[in-house]
């Protein structure tokens, strides 16, 4: 089905307006969900941070009192200074501080000394000695203050900052080595290091993410799907409906049209109605005085035989054009069909055409219309439908019941109608017949709609012709 484009434009725009907030939705709800799943997870990292931290400032104060008491005051009343190269001091302080942190998620504890930030102990041995690890967070401790940093090793191939693929991540917290009472005037005596493994809570944090993100994508791709569908729905009826526009005001400039040519036409028939009637009477005088004249019979005959046509041609054109309303009465609808049927019984022997109506008469169809005009109507389907038989044939007759309706079905074994033409057989003036006004199935359209009823045609060119016809009955 073709839609006029000059029609259907504003609605269409305002629809592609409608369709582009739903892709536009679409993205923004995209955006929206991978932000609120970033803000969730770094949310999620730093609370596991101040988690771990926590428990490593707990570990460190067990660690600052275990290792303070059981190490450097023995240590220093013992030998008098401590050095941690001498393998007794190194194995105690090894000793302690495996203890402490036993059963702890601690892989990993050094400590500073005070001076240079030289690393005197560590549970990794290949880092003692070594200087300038510390960092800000270092010099922090010295000061009293705690802090932590988050260090992460990058794999071979590093992801981005969404699709993070880092391959460890650990926390270094790095706490005051403090004198306790009674001994709290000596101050700082280094800085614990405390090294934790999270990779795997932070690979949770990371499913946790993409687990987010992908319940929000799968959400708003429903939605959106929702969305769209209801705007192609939409967008259908609309041009449904604008196509209906389309064809309601073809049907009212056709019948504006329509109203104009038949003013003209009963204007001009009505003025040719009465000369034509006085040729005819003319006519038939001279053919009564030309008894002994075979040519001037003839020519009268030919005058009077023309002019009976042009009669009920102009008849056509008046009915046409000043319909008759219907006058509705109880009538049966068989009983019409019937009196069409004995009315052209001649025509259909000598045209060898065989009428089936089956059960037609075996139950009463009642209806409430006027039966002369419909008896016209049906007048009008018959003439066609012998008209269109050449040699013999068959004209069928069938009324069916559709909830509140008689469906009449005619239907011939004629010459049948082509594509071209059947969606132009109700037109006014339009003929296949080289004689014809053109208004037969028209006047038929105007009487079946007087009626609140509907007339269509179903045609084979080659094969035959059916005409339905739709009827409200009468309610019982």
């Amino acid at each position: 089905m073709k839609y006029n484009s000059e029609n259907i434009r504003p609605e269409t725009n305002r629809f592609r307006l409608v369709k582009f907030f739903a892709y536009t939705s679409f993205v923004i709800l995209i955006i929206s969900s991978f932000t609120l799943s970033m803000v969730i997870s770094q949310r999620a990292t730093k609370v596991l941070m101040n988690t771990h931290e926590n428990h490593a400032l707990l570990i460190a104060n067990n660690l600052n009192h275990q290792v303070f008491h059981y190490f450097t005051i023995p240590v220093r009343y013992r030998y008098g200074a401590i050095s941690l190269r001498e393998k007794e001091q190194s194995d105690l302080m090894d000793k302690i501080v495996r203890t402490t942190i036993h059963s702890f998620n601690i892989e990993q504890v050094t400590i500073y000394d005070t001076q240079k930030g030289i690393i005197a102990y560590s549970t990794n041995k290949d880092l003692i000695g070594l200087t300038g690890r510390g960092g800000m967070e270092y010099k922090a401790a010295l000061e009293g203050e705690h802090s932590s940093r988050l260090i992460s090793r990058e794999p071979a191939i590093s992801g981005s900052w969404f699709m993070d693929f880092v391959k460890e991540k650990k926390l270094k917290t790095f706490i005051p080595f403090k004198a306790e009472p009674p001994y709290y005037y000596i101050g700082i005596l280094g800085v614990f290091e405390l090294t934790q493994d999270l990779t795997k809570e932070y690979e949770s944090i990371l499913k946790f993410r993409y687990l987010i993100f992908g319940v929000s994508l799968s959400i708003m791709f429903l939605i959106f799907l929702a969305l769209l569908l209801v705007v192609r729905k939409a967008e259908h009826i609309l041009r449904k409906r604008a196509h209906e526009q389309k064809l309601l005001e073809d049907q009212l400039n056709q019948a504006e049209r329509l109203a104009a040519l038949g003013e003209m036409v009963a204007g001009v028939s009505h003025e040719i109605k009465n000369p034509l009637g006085i040729i005819r009477s003319t006519a038939e005088f001279l053919t009564e005085k030309s008894a002994g004249n075979e040519s001037q019979k003839k020519l009268s005959s030919i005058i009077i035989e023309e002019s009976g046509r042009l009669n009920d041609i102009v008849t056509d054109f008046l009915d046409f054009a000043r319909p008759q309303e219907p006058n509705f009465q109880d009538c049966h609808l068989e009983e019409i069909i019937d009196r069409n049927l004995s009315f052209l019984q001649s025509e259909l022997d000598k045209k060898n055409v065989r009428v089936n109506n089956g059960d037609l008469n075996n139950r009463p169809y009642k209806i409430e219309a006027d039966s002369s005009l419909l008896y016209r109507a049906f007048l009008n389907i018959f003439i066609n439908a012998i008209q269109s038989i050449y040699d013999g044939g068959n004209i069928t007759i069938k009324i069916g019941e559709e909830k509140e309706n008689y469906r009449v079905e005619i239907r011939d074994t004629g010459a049948g109608i082509g594509k071209e033409n059947s969606k132009k057989i109700f037109n006014p003036f339009f003929t296949t017949k080289e004689k014809g006004s053109g208004l037969g199935l028209a006047i038929v359209k105007k009487i079946i709609e007087g009626h609140k009823g509907k007339v269509w045609i179903e045609s084979e060119e080659g094969t035959g012709t059916s005409v339905f016809v739709k009827l409200p009955r009468k309610n019982r």
